[in-house]
């Protein structure tokens, strides 16, 4: 018998999935936004994301439901979520789902 439950980092991928900039209809994770998702061995979350824009108007808002969303995880034990602009984000970071939804494809 195989176990189907999904790992930690699954689990974290599909919350940052319903996560979405207010002005793009694509969410964060296949917008490309997130680059690292890190769970030490204490189950204690490190990610980095970035945002379309440093200006964008909408980072408090997207920042504040990405951390609560992801500090309501079963099995996660603390979050250290970090706004980093290196590297500069572009659209080619996206899914080919998301190019496909903006019309980049």
């Amino acid at each position: 018998m195989t176990n189907t439950e999904p790992t930690l980092e699954e689990r974290v991928v599909k919350m940052l999935r319903t996560v979405y900039d207010p002005e793009i209809p694509v969410n964060i994770y296949d917008l490309g936004l997130i680059y690292l998702i890190d769970i030490d061995d204490d189950k204690n979350l490190k990610v980095d994301m970035t945002l379309t824009a440093p200006n964008c108007p909408a980072a408090e808002f997207i920042m504040e439901d990405v951390r609560m969303k992801l500090e309501g995880i079963d099995g996660i034990k603390s979050v250290d979520l970090n706004l980093v602009f290196e590297p500069e984000w572009n659209k080619e970071m996206m899914s080919e789902e998301a190019k496909l939804e903006l019309g980049f494809l």
